[in-house]
């Protein structure tokens, strides 16, 4: 298969919105709708990561201040994504004050999200009831949204935002935190906001090109502001191997993250409600591997071998990524497992059968004799998602990884990950998939690849495009599936923005940053809210660079 630091104004955030929110300047941006709009068990937390210390601060009753007898109907926040629901009600609204805090139990499940908005806002934090002035947080159980949902009341001088779960009240703090930074006040009215498709990230290629465990810190802060959940990390390939290994030391690059280093980007990424995705893509991409266990090696009838690949008829082969399945499992806690099985190679030519006989032989001894390499492939596939479920996690691959009309078919509960139309053999179209029952998450390469160098007549996606032309159903092409029936957010379940290092001195690190700053914003807001974008691009640009993300 074949992502600048933030803007300055995000200062305005870090460096305390209490005092800095009164002087934010209005630009002109095409207002979100004023009416009311509708578009259509929690994990063991991380430790805290280091911030400046807070105290739960006396409250003293903050000063009556001269108002209108009566108020102008509040505008929806200026946000990215935009809320989905807004209720205008007549008001105040509410800003940080010299006594306001961000109340929630400070013992409880909300201790890191009360914290880091008052860390942001320059706030104390008080377990307690709440009063005028304050913003609190609580879990509310029976509350509707799902787990990502959240409710905003902004009423009488106070802010509160609750949600079913924690995560939902978490994306409820980066909509204050984005409202105080375009507008300098919440709005008076409620707001009830989610996400449309659960699955919304990005995925980095750290194999190709080594990127700091900073620089992958910071991807992460700019993905929670944009309530983006998942963060794909491709650490394996041909070009390197990127991560320690105690299991198999020989095979890591010379650049690479420490297991230290991906705790610390792990616990980042759950305290921002991010999961990260492990891959190790086999039984192609394994060049990394090969290199230190040559006899691995695939290499058809004649010795030719092929780059990058196994021999899937070898046990080694098999042993191997499992061993190293089985090391990383821990160090990555969340739900998913890669793993990868696109362009094997060995599929690619124009009889497979009679290029590997050894590939022939193994299929017909596991499968019977009408088995194919076919089969093989798709054998190996199964076994692989065997071994990352008997370690607690749901399985994902590539479609091309996905064959049918074999002897064996490949697991049904294999989330399949489509991007490609533009290989040199046949790619299925994604309504196939849709069509067995299968789940997907898109990454389709015509929108969504941000492939360094720009080879193969690929080129640099921009957030416009995204912005104005994909949706979740455009799977492949520009054309999305038909049948919108198959296209739902139980069937699609959401995307990620791609950056593939095929070259990777093509740009640095801050380069990267740069050009996928925009695309992913504008993906967050299609995969939150399916309908038109409230913004033209232009106002959208003028607001990103305000929000700072």
């Amino acid at each position: 298969m074949g992502l600048s630091g933030r803007a300055a104004k995000a200062a305005i955030l870090r460096g305390g919105v209490a005092g800095a929110a009164a002087t934010v300047v209005l630009i002109g941006l095409g207002c979100q709708q004023t009416q009311s709009t509708n578009h259509g068990s929690a994990s063991p937390r991380p430790p805290t990561l280091p911030t400046r210390q807070h105290t739960s601060a006396p409250h003293t009753t903050a000063a009556p201040t001269s108002a209108p007898a009566t108020w102008p109907r509040s505008a929806a926040p200026r946000t990215i994504p935009s809320v989905r629901t807004f209720t205008p009600e007549s008001g105040p609204g509410w800003k940080p004050s010299g006594n306001s805090r961000v109340v929630a139990d400070l013992r409880g499940p909300l201790a890191d999200e009360a914290r880091m908005i008052a860390d942001e806002l320059g706030l104390h934090t008080a377990s307690g009831a709440p009063h005028r002035g304050d913003l609190s947080l609580a879990v509310a159980p029976g509350q509707g949204g799902g787990a990502e949902g959240y409710t905003l009341t902004v009423r009488k001088g106070s802010a509160r935002v609750t949600g079913p779960a924690t995560a939902g009240v978490f994306y409820g703090t980066r909509t204050v935190k984005q409202a105080l930074a375009s507008g300098g006040k919440l709005p008076e009215g409620v707001i009830h906001d989610r996400p449309d498709r659960s699955q919304r990230g990005l995925n980095l290629d750290i194999a190709r090109k080594f990127y700091t465990a900073g620089w992958i810190e910071a991807r992460l802060r700019q993905m929670a502001d944009l309530k983006l959940n998942q963060l794909g990390l491709h650490f394996s390939d041909d070009q390197g191997f990127r991560i320690q290994s105690d299991t198999h030391p020989e095979i890591v690059s010379a650049q690479h993250l420490t297991k230290a280093q991906v705790r610390r980007i792990v616990g980042l990424a759950r305290q921002l409600h991010i999961t990260v995705v492990p891959e190790i893509d086999s039984p192609g991409h394994l060049g990394a591997v090969i290199r230190r266990h040559p006899d691995l090696q695939l290499r058809n009838a004649g010795g030719t071998s092929f780059q990058g690949d196994v021999d899937i008829s070898k046990p080694a082969s098999a042993r191997i990524v499992d061993q190293l399945m089985r090391e990383y499992a821990p160090l990555f806690p969340g739900r998913y497992w890669h793993l990868g099985a696109d362009e094997y190679l060995a599929l690619t030519v124009k009889d497979p059968e009679a290029s590997f006989p050894q590939l022939v032989a193994a299929a017909h001894r596991k499968y019977g004799a009408r088995a194919t390499v076919q089969d093989l492939a798709t054998g190996w596939l199964n076994d692989r998602a065997a071994v990352a479920r008997a370690l607690g996690k749901e399985p994902k691959a590539w479609n091309d990884g996905f064959f049918s009309g074999g002897v064996i078919t490949p697991d049904k509960n294999i989330q399949v990950e489509y991007w490609t139309g533009r290989t040199k053999w046949p790619a299925r179209p994604p309504v196939e998939y849709l069509r067995e029952g299968r789940n997907v998450v898109n990454l389709n390469s015509e929108y969504l690849y941000y492939v360094l160098g720009q080879p193969n007549g690929f080129f640099y996606p921009t957030g416009k495009r995204i912005y104005a032309e994909w949706t979740p159903g455009t799977l492949r092409g520009t054309q999305p599936v038909s049948d919108k029936q198959l296209t739902g957010p139980s069937r699609v379940l959401g995307a990620r923005f791609a950056v593939w290092s095929d070259q990777p001195g093509a740009q640095t690190e801050q380069q990267v940053a740069r050009g996928i700053r925009l695309p992913l914003a504008a993906l967050s807001q299609r995969l939150w809210d399916p309908g038109n974008p409230p913004l033209s691009w232009s106002a959208f640009i003028r607001l990103a660079d305000q929000l700072g993300v």
